[in-house]
């Protein structure tokens, strides 16, 4: 039997219509994009289903994805329980969750330590203190591609004002810091033997020191918050390691938004673990193009649409019979 894990993107993979095909099909769907409505005073039915420049700003891109992906958790949850599927007892149980950064919520919720409106709330508070604690203008980001991070490591230990982001994926990291020192370490870096750096059109310097203040800002927030014993770990980006004990998550989450992600260290910590089976929940397959390069051994699903079900369930499982809810 496959050992599960399920991922969830973060922010970059939203888009347009996202979500949209399971609020018409799904009533759990349905009920979490309401919920979510009234607790934010947002219509969030517009925000993700329809063009609209609201939904690539951060105050609010963070709150619209963490519920298209928890939306789709509840469904498929909903739905392989209803067509006599094992969901809750084997096939398509994962064993443990990760998110990238932002998807960290979701994997949380989805684990049993968090009440699915209480991550929106979160996640919205979480978006507008990243977008505003920096003025714009004086921060920025780039991916670094085809140059490892520890070669990364060694030139930017020699600069001021520049830290790594995000370790995505081999030959795929990221950088954050003021905007001149992020600059200029683009230089070095290509100088040192980087095919590409590029700039990231984002609203701040995400996952750098210049964040502290949103974090200490965000553990307040999350001081009101009532979480859950976990049902299963999940694995934190901070250190890369598993979280079985829900105690430990407000501390993380605080200190997320000002460190480093470790998303590949995050996956070979599940693969050691013998996951060989990763589906990734949300818009998009961001998280599945860096499973190619991290490890080519595992299977990789993807769930973006109300089709994709019946596709991973067949696939999964080996069977054919399916219905809709």
């Amino acid at each position: 039997m496959s050992k599960i894990a399920f991922i969830y993107p973060g922010q970059g993979a939203q888009k347009a219509g996202m979500g949209a095909d399971f609020y018409e099909k799904s009533p759990v769907a349905r009920d979490i994009y309401d919920r979510a409505s009234d607790a934010l005073g947002l219509d969030m039915k517009a925000l993700c289903f329809e063009e609209n420049e609201k939904l690539d700003l951060t105050e609010y891109t963070q709150a619209a994805l963490v519920t298209t992906c928890l939306a789709i958790t509840e469904a498929l949850k909903d739905v392989t329980e209803g067509a006599g599927h094992t969901y809750g007892s084997g096939n398509l149980t994962p064993s443990v969750t990760a998110g990238l950064s932002l998807g960290e919520y979701c994997a949380i919720a989805a684990a049993g330590g968090m009440d699915v409106i209480d991550a929106v709330r979160l996640v919205r508070k979480r978006g507008i203190l990243m977008q505003n604690t920096v003025p714009a203008g004086e921060g920025a980001m780039a991916a670094i591609l085809g140059m490892t991070g520890e070669a990364i490591e060694h030139v930017l230990d020699g600069m001021d004002n520049v830290t790594i982001a995000n370790y995505n994926c081999p030959g795929q990291i990221v950088i954050t810091g003021e905007t001149k020192a992020v600059e200029a370490a683009c230089a070095a870096l290509k100088e040192a033997g980087a095919k590409r750096a590029v700039a990231l059109n984002v609203s701040g310097p995400f996952h750098s020191p210049m964040l502290r203040d949103a974090g200490n800002r965000l553990a307040e927030e999350l001081e009101a918050v009532e979480l859950s014993k976990l049902r299963i770990p999940y694995v934190t980006n901070v250190t890369a390691e598993k979280v079985a004990d829900i105690a430990d998550t407000k501390a993380l989450l605080a200190r997320q938004v000002s460190m480093p992600v470790r998303w590949q260290q995050c996956v070979e910590t599940m693969t050691a673990d013998k996951v060989d089976t990763f589906i990734e929940i949300g818009p998009g397959r961001t998280l599945a193009g860096f499973m190619r390069k991290i490890n080519r051994d595992v299977e990789v699903y993807n769930i973006a649409e109300w089709s994709d079900i019946e596709k991973v369930i067949s696939e999964i499982e080996g069977e054919t019979a399916w219905k809709e809810k």
